[in-house]
Formats: C-alpha cells, sequence, structure tokens
C-alpha cells in the first residue's frame, strides 16, 4: 500500500473540502482546511520524501471566475515535481498535453468519458490516442445508492449509470494505467472507509487503484490495508496533519511503507500465477 497524496485546488487555494458539499454554484464547497501554503510547497515536500503517484486536482470547472487561479496553481505543483504527481479536473483531448508538458506524469479524467450518464468510448480512445494508456488515470469516484456505487461527474455533483463493478473496471483497465477512486460520500469527513467498496476493490487488484475517502485514524488504514488485501493504494486528506488534521505525515508515511515490505503489488501478481 503506497501513500498517494493530495493536492486539492479551490477559487485558488489549497483545501481540504467536503466532497458532497462541492457546488459548482457560486463556487462553493464546505471547508475543513484552507492553506497558508501554496501548491508548490505541498508538492516539494512530497518530492523531498519521494513520494510519487500523487494526485493535484482542480476543484473548479473551466468558465469558473477561479479557473485561472486553480490552473495557475496547479502547474505550479505540477512544475515544481516534475513527473511525481498527476493531474485531474476537466481534462480534455484538447488540453491534456497542456498539463503533460507541465509536468504531469499522467492525467486523470472522468467527466469527458463519462457523459449523459453512460462511458463513452468514442471519447476514451480520443484520450488514448491523446496522452497514452500509460499516462491516463481514469476517476471512478463514486456514490452509493439502491445498494450499489455509481460513478459520480462533475466535481461528484451527477450520478452516471455506471456501477463500479468488477467487470466495469474490467473493461476500463484495458484503457487506464491506474484508476482513481474516491468514495465521494465519505470524503472529507474522515469518519471510516466505505468498507464494501474496498473489499471490492481490494478482490478485483490487477491494476494499481487509489482509493481515498473517510481514513480519519490508522485503524482505519489497517482496515483499509486488511480490506483492500494490501492491493491498494490510499489517499489521507482532511485527517492529515498537514492539513489541519491529527495524523502526523511522517508517520501515515512510515506506516504505508512497512506495509510495502514483502507483499508488493508486483509480488502479488507472482504468487496468483504460481497459484
Amino acid at each position: 500500500m503506497e501513500f498517494r497524496p493530495c493536492i486539492d485546488i479551490h477559487n485558488g487555494r489549497v483545501k481540504q473540502i467536503v466532497g458532497s458539499s462541492l457546488r459548482d454554484e457560486g463556487s462553493f464547497a464546505q471547508e475543513n482546511f484552507v492553506s497558508g501554503q501554496d501548491s508548490t510547497f505541498y508538492a516539494g515536500l512530497y518530492r523531498r520524501d519521494g513520494i510519487r503517484g500523487g494526485h493535484v486536482i482542480l476543484l473548479n470547472p473551466p468558465g469558473s471566475e477561479y479557473y485561472e487561479q486553480t490552473k495557475e496553481q496547479a502547474f505550479g505543483a505540477l512544475m515544481a515535481y516534475p513527473g511525481g504527481l498527476q493531474a485531474g479536473g476537466g481534462i480534455t483531448p484538447e488540453n491534456a498535453a497542456q498539463f503533460l508538458d507541465a509536468g504531469a506524469s499522467h492525467v486523470i479524467v472522468t467527466s469527458y468519458v463519462f457523459r449523459d450518464g453512460m462511458i463513452q468510448y468514442d471519447n476514451l480512445q480520443k484520450l488514448v490516442r491523446e496522452a497514452g494508456k500509460e499516462r491516463l488515470v481514469l476517476d471512478l469516484s463514486c456514490r452509493k445508492k439502491d445498494g450499489s456505487y455509481f460513478i459520480v461527474t462533475d466535481r461528484w455533483q451527477k450520478f452516471t449509470k455506471e456501477a463500479v463493478t468488477p467487470r466495469l473496471l474490467d473493461a476500463l483497465s484495458e484503457y487506464a494505467d491506474e484508476f482513481l477512486i474516491h468514495a465521494a460520500d465519505a470524503e472529507g469527513k474522515a469518519k471510516g472507509i466505505e468498507t464494501e467498496l474496498v473489499k471490492m476493490l481490494g478482490e478485483w487488484g490487477k491494476i494499481p487503484v487509489t482509493y481515498a475517502g473517510g481514513v480519519g485514524s490508522f485503524a482505519d488504514l489497517r482496515a483499509l490495508q486488511e480490506y483492500g488485501k494490501n492491493r491498494l493504494h490510499v489517499t489521507v486528506g482532511s485527517a492529515l496533519d498537514l492539513f489541519g488534521g491529527t495524523m502526523p505525515y511522517q508517520e501515515v508515511l512510515a506506516f504505508t511503507r512497512r506495509t510495502q515490505q514483502g507483499s508488493s503489488f508486483a509480488r502479488y501478481h507472482s504468487n496468483h500465477k504460481e497459484g
């Protein structure tokens, strides 16, 4: 289990928010933490500690009065840690190259692929042609409805008709290098992980998956390790002391590094084939 850090940017500031509160109208979000540091501070910290694969997320849509400020902060982080961070938020084939050229290792995409509530494979193929499968992360962030976890788009505001299932993960893994999955109803609340979702993702385990949402304690990290079969990476946001929480960043980093000893993602595949 790797620690995958985050730099969430809203209205031109690095923030931690309650995910389910985000609204485009009025550029509103319920804030847990607003940093006095800019994005380059966090990017420099992650670079110093050799943490790769974190995500920089633009939480304002193109057209928002704050979008250019938010984009400037995102580019600052990417340039401060070239090749170390992924970038998401409003990514399309037309602008993907801008983020990759600015230093993103991958671009993260949801809304462009899931239009009108369904997977748009034409759009997905355009992204693959533009960015390359090896530089594409699909964000399958989801919320629970009618007993299933449905993918949500447009900054987690709109439900699609696509549920996160092993079959869907199989299909989409043909187009992506990794998945990023926020349990959006738990995001920013630090009140525990979505165990049912974590179990399903851990059972699947075919390409790297980063889980985010609800981690508020080391007990939650241990539960994620157990239920996710140590195959999932993790993002800790509002609970991290860097963002005003109680979980020390260095202790989280040490915990996740211990989980990698003797039980890496690659070793799992090797043992699975042998068994």
